[in-house]
């Protein structure tokens, strides 16, 4: 009698089950070598190519010519569409016929005129059903038509798929056939895939993978890939290890497609609008075919432009958003930068974001949704909060190059104490492919064990788009309840986090920022991009408050609803997380800079014209005088250079006093300040005071000296220099223009070569000021204009570089005489602090930082701050402040940063704290440039709004949405204080609400309200948003 022989060796089990799988060895003769059947030829295949991204109506157009399997196009960002001419055979009938296609480029296909599947061999997406069992009655005959993107799923990198693109790159076609798809080796593959894949993933000591082992090894022996009437022996064999059920305290992974589409990144804002058309459409083809299906998908810009440009996908996408299939996520109008833009652009990426959802599919979305962004600033919370969101998913820290963030699920807690229950998957990615180790690193990297047993696997192709596979749902279908492996639903991400809110009792609470340990050179990279962004930002806050003006008062006047929402929906799809951080290609820039100057051009087009509606307002009237706008919450004395003409002089500069939200004459104060003196010294340095500030500068720009006259106290450290232009080489590990290492501050070189040495530009009155001009290579130099203006507390640093570095790193050092183990930094709406010191791996790692308009670095009763106008990146290391000026990466753009640059930044030497000391104001003032106003008399000044409370900023004041007769005013509290404040108008105010971000009133909390003041209790760092019906 013959006994089979017992194998015990799991090695060469396992190496045979994988073999047998294989789509490299012994294809001739395992089961994945009859996964094709018969083949058979197109009728013919024709291209037309084009340097255009066409519609299809066009392309169809087109002459097209002969081509063939082999034959290469292009170049890179052209487009080839291919007429695809096919007749199935007779014999085929009862058979699943595919269109098999293959090629180098990302492919759409269309079919009766409408796109019906993304083609992309990267997206592992390279066959097309044509049927799913051939029938007498249907098509044999049938014409398709390819859309061929001359670019890969990660764009067209020289050499790395993050290099520059190669714009000579030819694009090959390399499979064009009609084939005869065997369903059921695939079902079999997929059994065996999973099997081999538990024997791996479990290991050598776990019970469970030696019985996939046996099972794997069992099928191979029952099974002959010649003969498909074996093959349903050895599923049932899979079938039964697969329902071998779990026990109750199984982790749970919650299951859903993802399909993570970067607006631009290393491709353009226009071939993102082709991904989300093949990514998405696909989806849809799999949604009709899995009713199962759940997919997740965030950033309305990108329903937007599909809406725009594939009205038909984007109905059958409504329907299956009404379905709960297809399900809007984020609540934002991109998946924007979590560090750069400013409170108030956070605020519109959820206002612009939830608006759109809610009328595109009815509803808002629960979920704030942001993976891939380069950290997460501390008032996030409150904002997401405030637009109807308490729900957070992430997963960027998992990139962590130093700490290990020590949770997976976790209530997040903001600067204001807001809270939002938050999840990072713990598979670390958001593109998972349902596979075995996705599913054991889920569990095994969950770091909440025994507070969170809900965890989300995110599953599809991502950063490029792609999406989710028929492949990837097989498999977790298999293993929906599986002993050994976490249960798996396939699920929503409400039902995610209602069960993660409903066992939350354990959670732990993490405070402040959510810092990434990496990519901290995309505070600086592209300096144009971030110069564009904070000026837009400011003047269309200017616009509005310029608008509200007029409104006010002109009943004539029509608030530019339409032109200000297209504006601001350009400004927030440039502060995508790819495009703001400046991670992305020259096409990129390009087209980031051109939208920074259609908003400077319609937006200062609109700004005059609310300020030509101020004419003919009671308090002002058509004249050849000139008025002055201050669209800040605070009066404001400053000097305004330029030519102007006031009482029939012409004045270089003058001094003017202009209220909060307000206008004014433009009339000269010089008379009631103390003037600048400046005065070149016989050791050759420069000396320049204006009664607040004695500055003393050497012949190389350096500030030698910096004292505050009121208390005659030293900024500058003994022995050490001011302005000191620094420069470091910058080669990072990997991410170019991502990164910056702690390495690189080990290479510090001060800038020291003279070309032109100190001179004396302006002498002194109003304005004092000097120039000169160092070279910071062959190739780069600097020139520099220090200004100290009259009744100005700080000296301001005007500043021009010519660029022309590899791998450099420009950066200017203030030594200050202050000591303080924190430094503090501006955020949204608010500031938090960070270490100056080195102690832990927390504090060094964060030897770069971000900020916003303002750093300081105080003790008690002294201190001072570094102001700028367009700089976010920032360290504050022992007494040293350091703000960062320039990069010089050569990926994903070779050209990046290189040219001409100008920028602003200051510095103030302060007594007491900077909240006493007004720092926040004074930074304000830098960004927010008072506006003149031409050819007008003005009878009186006049203010629209004032605040009582120097704590709390008056941050927006806008036209309420759908609402004519009612403005939205944004208050918030910046010193970190509990605080009563008064909002007052010369306005009778008809109603009052406290309203969300969303604008929506909560009728329960009418604003207290007294003879047009309105009455606010503050707690520190909160947002008050108030819908005023004023006319």
């Amino acid at each position: 009698m013959y006994h089979p022989p017992v194998l015990k060796n799991r090695r060469t089990l396992l190496e045979r089950s994988e073999k047998f799988i294989s789509d490299t060895y012994f294809t001739d003769c395992n089961l994945r070598g009859r996964l094709y059947g018969d083949t058979h030829q197109l009728t013919s295949l024709s291209v037309s190519q084009t340097a255009k991204r066409i519609s299809y109506s066009e392309a169809v157009q087109q002459n097209f010519q002969p081509c063939k399997v082999g034959d290469a196009f292009g170049s890179t960002w052209w487009t080839c569409w291919f007429k695809v001419v096919l007749k199935i055979p007779e014999a085929w009938r009862g058979k699943e016929v595919h269109l098999r296609w293959e090629s180098d480029g990302e492919g759409m296909l269309w079919r009766d005129e409408q796109p019906v599947q993304g083609l992309t061999k990267e997206g592992e997406k390279t066959s097309y059903i044509l049927s799913e069992c051939l029938k007498q009655n249907e098509p044999h005959s049938i014409t398709l038509y390819v859309e061929l993107a001359c670019n890969g799923l990660f764009g067209a990198g020289q050499g790395s798929f993050i290099a520059a693109p190669d714009p000579n790159r030819k694009y090959t076609l390399q499979k064009a056939e009609l084939v005869v798809f065997n369903r059921d080796v695939q079902e079999l593959l997929t059994d065996f895939e999973m099997l081999v894949d538990i024997v791996k993933m479990l290991g050598e000591e776990d019970q469970r993978g030696y019985q996939a082992l046996f099972t794997a090894n069992e099928m191979v022996n029952l099974c002959d890939p010649t003969d498909p009437d074996s093959f349903s022996s050895a599923r049932s064999l899979a079938q039964k290890f697969f329902s071998q059920r779990n026990g109750q305290s199984q982790h749970i992974v919650h299951a859903m497609g993802h399909c993570h589409i970067d607006s631009a990144w290393l491709w353009p804002y226009e071939e993102t609008i082709r991904k989300c058309a093949r990514s998405w459409v696909t989806v849809v083809r799999l949604m009709e075919k899995n009713p199962e299906f759940i997919f997740t998908c965030s950033q309305a810009q990108q329903f937007q432009w599909v809406k725009n440009w594939y009205p038909g996908l984007f109905s059958r996408i409504q329907y299956f958003v009404q379905k709960g299939q297809f399900i809007p996520v984020g609540g934002t109008w991109v998946e924007m930068d979590g560090n750069l833009p400013s409170g108030e652009s956070m605020v519109r990426q959820f206002l612009e974001g939830q608006n759109f959802f809610k009328a595109e599919f009815g509803q808002y979305c629960k979920e704030f949704w942001l993976p891939d962004t380069f950290g997460y600033s501390a008032q996030l919370p409150q904002i997401m909060q405030g637009a109807g969101i308490d729900r957070f998913l992430t997963q960027k820290l998992s990139w962590n190059l130093v700490n290990t963030f020590p949770h997976n699920t976790f209530f997040w807690e903001g600067i204001d104490g807001s809270q939002v229950l938050t999840h990072f998957p713990p598979g670390n990615s958001y593109e998972m492919k349902g596979k075995i180790e996705d599913l054991i690193k889920t569990v095994k990297h969950n770091k909440d064990k025994g507070r969170a047993n809900h965890s989300a696997v995110l599953f599809g192709f991502g950063d490029g788009g792609g999406g989710p596979t028929q492949l990837m749902l097989d498999r977790l279908q298999r293993v929906q309840d599986s002993d050994g492996l976490p249960r798996v639903n396939m699920s929503t991400p409400d039902r995610l986090f209602s069960e993660l809110q409903a066992e939350s009792g354990l959670l732990c609470t993490w405070s402040g920022e959510l810092f990434l340990e990496l990519h901290n050179g995309t505070y600086t990279t592209q300096a144009k991009i971030k110069l564009g962004n904070r000026r837009c930002e400011a003047l269309l806050h200017d616009v509005e408050v310029g608008s509200c003006l007029a409104l006010s008062q002109n009943v004539g006047f029509s608030y530019p609803t339409k032109q200000l929402q297209e504006l601001w929906r350009l400004l927030l799809l440039n502060q995508f997380h790819d495009v703001i951080p400046g991670s992305c290609i020259e096409m990129v820039v390009e087209d980031a800079l051109e939208y920074y100057k259609e908003i400077q051009k319609t937006g200062s087009r609109l700004l005059l014209s609310a300020c030509h509606a101020l004419r003919s307002t009671p308090w002002m009237e058509v004249g050849s005088g000139t008025a002055v706008l201050n669209t800040l919450s605070w009066d404001r004395t400053e000097v305004i250079p330029g030519c102007i003409i006031i009482l029939s002089q012409l004045l270089s500069t003058a001094l003017v006093k202009v209220p909060c939200v307000g206008v004014a004459s433009l009339t000269d104060l010089a008379g009631s300040v103390s003037k600048v003196t400046v005065t070149v010294q016989a050791d050759g340095t420069v000396r320049m005071e204006n009664g607040l500030l004695q500055a003393v500068l050497d012949r190389m720009g350096h500030l030698v000296s910096l004292l505050l006259v009121q208390t005659n106290r030293e900024a500058i450290s003994d022995g050490c220099f001011g302005n000191q232009f620094v420069l470091f080489d910058d080669v990072p590990l990997y991410w170019d223009a991502w990164d910056v290492m702690d390495y690189h501050l080990q290479t510090r070189k001060p800038v020291v070569d003279v070309i032109k040495p100190v001179q004396v530009l302006s002498s002194g009155g109003l304005r004092g000021s000097v120039t000169f001009s160092l070279r910071i290579s062959a190739k780069s130099s600097i020139t520099q204009e220090v200004i100290l203006d009259a009744n100005c507390p700080y000296i301001k640093f005007s500043t021009q570089v010519d660029w022309a570095e590899a791998h450099k790193f420009l950066k200017v050092e203030f030594p200050v005489q202050v000591r303080s183990s924190n430094a503090t930094y501006e955020i949204q709406f608010g500031h938090l602090q960070r270490p100056t010191h080195r102690n832990t791996s927390w504090d060094w790692v964060r030897f770069e930082v971000w900020g916003h308009k303002w750093a300081d670095v105080s003790e008690h009763g002294f201190g001072v701050a570094l102001l700028n106008d367009c700089k976010y990146g920032y360290s504050v290391h022992q007494n040293i402040m350091t703000l960062s000026l320039l990069r010089a990466p050569k990926a994903p753009d070779a050209n990046a940063d290189m040219g001409h640059h100008e920028f602003t930044y200051a510095v103030m030497p302060h007594a007491g704290s900077f909240q006493e000391a007004s720092v926040i104001q004074h930074a304000y003032n830098l960004n927010f440039p008072l506006r003149l106003i031409p050819d007008m008399n003005n009878i009186r000044p006049w203010s629209m709004f004032t605040v009582s409370s120097a704590a709390v900023i008056l941050e927006t004041i806008k036209q309420a949405e759908g609402k004519n007769n009612s403005l939205v005013v944004r208050l918030f509290e910046s010193h970190g204080s509990s605080v009563l404040a008064v909002l007052s108008t010369p306005f009778p105010v008809k109603e009052a609400w406290h309203c969300d971000l969303l604008e929506q009133p909560n009728y329960s909390r009418p604003a207290e309200v007294n003879d047009s003041k309105v009455s606010l209790t503050f707690r520190p760092f909160q947002i008050i948003s108030l819908l005023l019906r004023i006319f």
